[in-house]
């Protein structure tokens, strides 16, 4: 008897490239969680952005069901990517699970993930420091894509997570590093925009910034732009942006 051939494609570069744009990119996602009180799967809509290792973030307050399911089992799965025109099972999305970490409102990430996140959803300023909300990390376990029919990948979530030794000096001084790279050409997010999105409209920012790729921002779209490779040095860094943008 002739075994089956496999549904899930080798993951390869360009499987994850697609991954990571799908994660860091999203602006919110479908979030699973296990009810505390039945055990069952209850699914509900989440703001996410990311920290400056890739992972995704989300915010939740403690009077929603999913954020009470977290602080009780932090197992949980997200879903991204969105449909566009035509059959919605033919575009991209990527399922992650996850374990949700408790971002505390004392400790040293918080400021920064803050930070990142309203820079992604500036209206959440309005609730973001109510007492009952709290960032949580989803850090990622394991995940599946599928990028259309026929195309299903296996992502190992240590894949998901930006390894450099820039990412501390990104989490200290991120926005002065986003100035140095918008200053270094008179309207680089729009240039940036027009390279890599083929997007022809002008006032773009670049909301984020991470050693693997850049967030730009425009009247509350969020588009993500993975780099060829993840820079350990900020001269680097910085060099790279200067030839992306001659």
């Amino acid at each position: 008897m002739t075994d089956k051939p496999s549904v899930i494609r080798p993951t390869d570069a360009d499987a994850l490239k697609l991954a990571r744009t799908l994660a860091r990119g999203a602006r919110f996602g479908a979030i699973a969680v296990l009810e505390p009180t039945s055990g069952h799967p209850f699914t509900s809509r989440v703001l996410l952005a990311t920290d400056v290792d890739g992972v995704p973030v989300m915010i939740g307050s403690q009077l929603s069901m999913h954020t009470k399911a977290l602080l009780r089992d932090p197992r949980c799965s997200i879903l991204v990517g969105e449909p566009g025109k035509g059959d919605p099972l033919a575009w991209p999305r990527l399922t992650l699970l996850t374990n949700a970490e408790r971002i505390e409102a004392d400790g040293e990430s918080h400021s920064r993930i803050r930070r990142r996140f309203l820079s992604r959803h500036p209206k959440a300023k309005l609730y973001a420091d109510f007492p009952d909300f709290s960032f949580f990390k989803l850090n990622p376990h394991s995940g599946n894509l599928n990028a259309g029919f026929g195309k299903a990948y296996e992502i190992d979530g240590n894949d998901m997570i930006i390894k450099s030794s820039l990412n501390q000096e990104i989490a200290t001084h991120e926005l002065q590093i986003i100035a140095t790279v918008t200053s270094l050409r008179e309207g680089a997010p729009d240039l940036l925009a027009k390279r890599f999105l083929k997007d022809n409209s002008v006032n773009w920012r670049v909301s984020g910034l991470d050693a693997s790729g850049f967030e730009l921002a425009h009247n509350g779209k969020i588009l993500r732009v993975e780099l060829e490779k993840i820079s350990n040095d900020l001269d680097a860094l910085v060099g790279l942006y200067k030839s992306l943008l001659k």
